[in-house]
């Protein structure tokens, strides 16, 4: 029997073990229509910190009474907690209150303005946010070729990142030509052109060279900047919003770049229609229902996944994702998925398997979907499958016809 089940509800697992992927948005990759941004979670299996962990370290580096009583909190610590500030003055105790509540943004501008009495590119926390980056591996993690082989949309390869490292950039030097690099004001505006390419960085980049200052939005002070009086960040995500569908990486709902990525989109979906679905994959080591209404609620979709042993399902799922795409992946790998699939009967199928097979079908152009047909028939499969081919084919004409 075949599951009847609506468009919008269809979910896909491309793999045992893999998070189920809403087949819409594996669509909107196939036409090159989804744009993923990156945070600090991609980069720590390379060796870099979340930004909990960087103002850990900026203080074990800058202030180390501050420091000892921090570095004892458990993450996810909240404004209930009690914790010893005898030996810390008023200002110290402040920042330590703001670090409990995780408002790590707000945690450095403060000390930056204790330390330098002001925000600017080569105050001391700045100096310190940039050795300690500059310590990690330098060396890209797979996720990052990953992201960058999912990053192209059918020769143009763009994806947008708030991490300050160039591990996406060293990552693509594997697979492609030099790619640009964009920092806050030089980002291009979004288009579905070919020039919107590159890596673009909208909270800044390092400098390649360790002697230049780099401008990063690291402090509040910073997303005021750019977020509130100048408005490039939430110019850029509303534009980019109305023309791809945003999938967010690496972030957890409390990230203090999360917080402000997602009121920049949320002040404008309630006012415009016209802005597409986002999406955010999330991790949990059990289901968290109320975790995945916090998300739906801030107007983005989550794709869940289970988050033990690192996140290797994430990991796993974008490979695998990046192995069946239809604009750069392995054919030979969807036709020998293709070929196993059909050795059962389409009534005797696993659902994955049946979802996994028409959802191949239902992307394809018409000579793809011609070729797909004649591997079914070589591998002798049932007639199941063959009509399912022909069902398919036939809604997409319906969708298509004006």
């Amino acid at each position: 029997m075949t599951r009847d089940v609506s468009a919008e509800d269809r979910v896909i697992v491309l793999g045992s073990g893999l998070a189920p992927i809403p087949e819409r948005l594996l669509l909107a990759h196939a036409r090159g229509e989804v744009l993923f941004i990156c945070g600090a979670g991609v980069s720590k299996p390379a060796g870099l910190p979340d930004f909990r962990e960087l103002v850990l370290d900026v203080y074990r580096a800058l202030d180390a009474s501050v420091h000892t009583v921090i570095a004892s909190l458990p993450r996810g610590a909240c404004n209930r907690w009690e914790v010893d500030c005898s030996t810390l003055n008023d200002r110290q105790k402040a920042e330590v209150k703001r670090f409990i509540n995780g408002d790590y943004d707000v945690v450095l501008g403060m000390l930056e303005r204790r330390l330098d009495d002001q925000t600017r590119g080569d105050s001391q926390v700045r100096f310190e946010v940039a050795k300690r980056l500059r310590a990690g591996q330098n060396k890209p993690a797979s996720i990052h070729r990953t992201l960058m082989r999912l990053a192209d949309r059918g020769g143009t390869t763009t994806i947008v990142t708030t991490n300050f490292d160039l591990l996406l950039q060293r990552a693509a030097l594997r697979r492609t030509s030099l790619i640009q690099t964009y920092s806050l004001g030089s980002i291009p505006r979004p288009t579905r052109n070919a020039e919107f390419s590159g890596v673009l960085h909208i909270h800044g980049a390092l400098s390649a060279n360790p002697s230049r200052v780099s401008e990063l939005v690291l402090s509040d002070q910073d997303f005021g900047e750019f977020y509130l009086r100048r408005r490039v960040v939430p110019d850029f995500i509303y534009d980019a919003a109305r023309l791809f569908h945003l999938v967010l990486v690496g972030y957890s709902a409390s990230d203090p770049p999360m917080r402000y990525l997602l009121n920049a989109v949320a002040a404008d979906g309630t006012r415009f229609d016209d802005l597409k679905e986002r999406f955010t994959f999330f991790g949990t080591s059990e289901p968290d229902p109320v975790a995945l209404e916090d998300w739906k609620a801030r107007g983005i979709t989550p794709v869940h996944y289970r988050g033990e042993n690192n996140h290797s399902a994430l990991r796993e799922t974008l490979e695998r994702w990046a192995e069946f795409s239809a604009i750069n992946g392995r054919k030979d790998r969807v036709d020998a998925k293709m070929r196993r699939i059909v050795k059962a009967p389409r009534a005797a199928a696993l659902d994955e398997d049946r979802d996994l097979f028409d959802h191949f079908i239902r992307r394809s152009n018409m000579s793809e979907r011609v070729r797909l047909s004649a591997l079914v028939s070589e591998a002798k499969a049932d007639l199941g499958w063959l009509d399912a081919i022909v069902k398919i084919g036939a809604e997409r004409e319906r969708e298509q016809r004006p």
